[in-house]
């Protein structure tokens, strides 16, 4: 397999999201670069599942290259559901939608994926190594080390999901894309499904955000009610 220089990414550059790998990046004097971008992972493995192949570099981002036909094909099989429309993701590479009961089925698929499948060799590397899907200290890093077996990923816009090796899962939506809401609901949800959220202080620490005025705690954001939520 031939190497790949930086500029092949096509995602946008930008800067690191870590609290503490931000800081260092632009103390050293460096700005934003496509290699330090959250979504370089997935461009980096787009590009090297091009070479494998033996497709096109250089298009990888349309929609009609094939690999983004096998990535929608792959999607609406682990959704058991046909995607209705295409968009584009922050980072430029194509968005296949997909209702969130699709994407709550996908979670669910590999989550309970038989031994030797693929999607369990996915799941496998995710429980084994949680900090490379969402980075070291953030909340789906975390709910994946407090929950064994978990698969969880969150996504831009307010989007979430997780699923539990029980076929248990939850896929939610901020309708205004606000990201701190997120773990707030997601635990609620969870405590909805039976998980004791609050023995867990890695978990009970996600059950609400606090609100600081002058620095001090002037309220909270908490989960009042769980719209839309089903056994």
């Amino acid at each position: 397999m031939r190497g790949q220089a930086e500029d092949a990414l096509q995602c946008t550059a930008a800067l690191p999201i870590g609290a503490a790998s931000q800081p260092a990046h632009l103390a050293a004097g460096l700005g934003p670069t496509r290699v330090t971008m959250n979504c370089s992972g997935k461009h980096a493995a787009m590009l090297a599942t091009c070479v494998a192949a033996g497709w096109p570099t250089h298009d990888y981002l349309d929609a009609s290259h094939p690999l983004q036909l096998a990535v929608r094909e792959a999607l609406e099989d682990l959704a058991g559901e046909k995607s209705t429309s295409v968009g584009v993701d922050g980072c430029g590479a194509p968005l296949f939608a997909l209702t969130l009961t699709g994407l709550a089925r996908a979670f669910a698929t590999i989550a309970t994926a038989p031994a030797g499948s693929h999607e369990q060799r996915v799941a496998t590397a995710m429980n084994t190594h949680p900090k490379y899907g969402g980075g070291t200290g953030r909340d789906v890093t975390t709910l994946m080390q407090a929950l064994p077996g978990a698969v969880a990923k969150d996504g831009a816009e307010g989007v979430y999901a997780l699923a539990l090796p029980d076929g248990s899962a939850v896929a939610l939506k901020i309708a205004d894309g606000g990201q701190r809401p997120r773990p707030v609901v997601m635990t609620a949800a969870l405590r909805h499904l039976g998980v004791d959220v609050d023995s867990d202080p890695r978990l009970s620490a996600l059950t609400e955000d606090p609100v600081l005025g002058h620095g001090q705690p002037v309220g909270a954001v908490r989960a009042s009610a769980l719209l839309g939520a089903t056994s």
